[in-house]
């Protein structure tokens, strides 16, 4: 029996599209790491193709096919296969592919080596056209910041809270990136990292550490933007700082937009 593929028809009302797709599909992955593992994750997925005029539909069961057939190697070099995979099967221009999922580093406590997992959120978008293909790669990271307002002007002590990095990076062509590297941007950029597992020692040095590296939301965008601005594997960032504030009904936050760094062409 011969079923008809409704989607091939054509369309005579003369419009094309310039997104059509699923989203909100969840789907277990593997992950690649920059600690030479591979991590089970549960990605938020939205992929999407421009269609033709002349086109009725998109075949949307091609799109979880393409996702279930990459499933279990998501790096760099595949998500641009997958979105160029994507392309090819559904013959149109350009394709977008964007997954959200939480993302697991092992970490070591900085005094006792004492190991645990830290979570962070992460996104990929991947888009190819007929002559290009580009990845967007996000990170937001739980940090510790100690007010340096504070810390001047009290006896003792100062505030500190939770905060969040947010960065987005436009990989340079062929460039080797990964959220690893952004990770350890943010973390670095801020009073301290946090941790899933701290012992007494553990605390103490944190607890420390972060009252002699004192940063408002404004030095951690600006911290963040120096470092990224000199890794000539990045083309272009963005940044976005929020604290959690302590002693305030109110959360505070920097923003830094599209900005070029050292891997954009001259």
């Amino acid at each position: 029996m011969i079923l008809p593929d409704v989607q091939a028809t054509p369309d005579e009302r003369g419009v094309a599209l310039d997104e059509v797709g699923i989203e909100e599909l969840r789907y277990p992955l593997l992950v690649a790491d920059g600690q030479g593992a591979k991590r089970e994750t549960v990605a938020t997925v939205s992929m999407s193709v421009t269609l033709d005029a002349r086109v009725k539909g998109a075949h949307l069961s091609r799109f979880v096919e393409v996702l279930h057939a990459w499933r279990d190697q998501l790096a760099p070099d595949t998500a641009l296969g997958l979105v160029e995979d994507l392309r090819g099967r559904m013959g149109t221009g350009r394709a977008q592919v964007r997954l959200q999922f939480p993302y697991f580093l092992e970490r070591p406590a900085p005094v006792t080596g004492a190991r645990s997992f830290s979570e962070y959120g992460c996104a990929l978008a991947a888009t190819a056209t007929t002559d290009s293909a580009w990845l967007e790669l996000t990170v937001r990271v739980p940090v510790t910041s100690v007010c340096p307002c504070s810390k001047a002007i009290s006896d003792r002590g100062a505030h500190n809270q939770r905060g969040y990095i947010t960065i987005t990076a436009r990989p340079a062509t062929d460039a080797d990136l990964w959220f690893d590297e952004l990770i350890d941007v943010a973390e670095a950029s801020a009073s301290s990292p946090v941790y899933a597992l701290l012992k007494r020692p553990d605390e103490r040095h944190v607890t420390m550490a972060g009252y002699d590296n004192p940063v408002f939301v404004e030095d951690m965008a600006r911290n963040v933007a120096v470092a990224l601005r000199a890794d000539p594997r990045i083309a272009s960032f963005r940044v976005r700082v929020m604290n959690d504030e302590s002693i305030h009904n109110h959360a505070a936050y920097a923003l830094l937009g599209w900005a070029a760094a050292a891997g954009s062409p001259a």
